[in-house]
């Protein structure tokens, strides 16, 4: 699953000059998944159309967790109620409207190019991370623990970062391979309905969206970046659950060895305190037996 990420990123490092154009949606002639809709190579375009997916992606989804965690920390931490409906009222009104309506909206007034299509999906996934955050964290935030490092006269930033930060680290890592494969699909389709992205892009979304009109005489143009997208998305996904899964069996190796290593020190007490009771016992024994003058 991670074959689509890798040919995504270091597929343009693989591509050489560009041939002569060849006939529209032709197979053969050194052409190994045939020609688009305009003659060009469809492997080149293969090689070189994820990586604006995935950076677009990436950049969305990192974009989306540096003003959620802070909103979400905030309104979690805060115990003044009037901050916490200025910070999460606005956000419930944006979480109303569709994401894909939202960004078809902005798009109808200007015409966003590749960082303005990642703003606009960073946009529309704020509102549904700051919940997740803010619900992660004021589970955290309600213990005593954090009660008694405001007693102590901690910051607000060492108790929101250093301890309720950390402690929701793994429901984040979870939500972050769910929120990127959500973003994957957002970004496609609005790279398929022309947004962000210029109508010949070597672009796997452009390419099913310019290539459908010959999918029944050269499929290839159409069914490989559609599978490419398919496979990325899935593979994101999998790829966040392995390292969680790998993350919590670690977690649990450690506990482990930490018990064995408590229940071998709680054996050492007790054959310690079973010497001890000996002794004590024989020495008593002792005192009885001795004759007194």
């Amino acid at each position: 699953m991670c074959v689509p990420l890798v040919l995504a990123l270091c597929g343009p490092l693989f591509v050489g000059e560009p041939g002569p154009r060849a006939a529209s949606f032709t197979l053969g002639d050194g052409h190994w998944l045939g020609t688009d809709f305009v003659g060009r190579d469809v492997w080149r375009l293969v090689l070189l159309g994820g990586r604006p997916v995935v950076v677009v992606a990436l950049a969305a989804t990192a974009l989306a967790y540096l003003v959620a965690l802070p909103l979400g920390l905030i309104s979690a931490l805060t115990h003044r109620t009037w901050l916490e409906e200025l910070l999460m009222r606005p956000l419930d009104v944006l979480l109303a409207v569709p994401s894909l309506l939202m960004i078809l909206l902005v798009a109808s007034v200007f015409s966003p190019g590749a960082v303005g299509l990642a703003l606009l999906v960073a946009l529309v996934n704020i509102p549904d991370a700051a919940r997740i955050v803010r619900a992660a964290a004021a589970e955290t935030a309600s213990r005593p623990a954090v009660e008694a490092l405001r007693m102590q006269g901690e910051s607000w930033w060492r108790i929101a970062v250093g301890h309720v930060g950390r402690s929701i680290l793994r429901p984040l890592a979870a939500d972050a391979g769910i929120r990127l494969t959500g973003v994957l699909y957002l970004v496609a389709t609005a790279a398929f309905l022309g947004i962000g992205v210029a109508p010949d892009a070597a672009d796997w979304a452009v390419m099913v969206d310019r290539n459908r009109t010959g999918l029944f005489v050269q499929p290839w143009a159409v069914v490989v970046p559609a599978l490419l997208i398919v496979a990325l998305t899935m593979g994101c996904n999998l790829l966040f659950d392995a390292a969680l899964r790998t993350d919590r069996g670690a977690g649990q190796g450690v506990v482990r060895s930490v018990g064995r290593g408590v229940g071998g020190l709680g054996a050492g007490r007790g054959v310690g305190s079973g010497v001890d009771q000996d002794v004590d016992r024989s020495v008593d024994r002792d005192v009885v037996k001795e004759p007194r003058l």
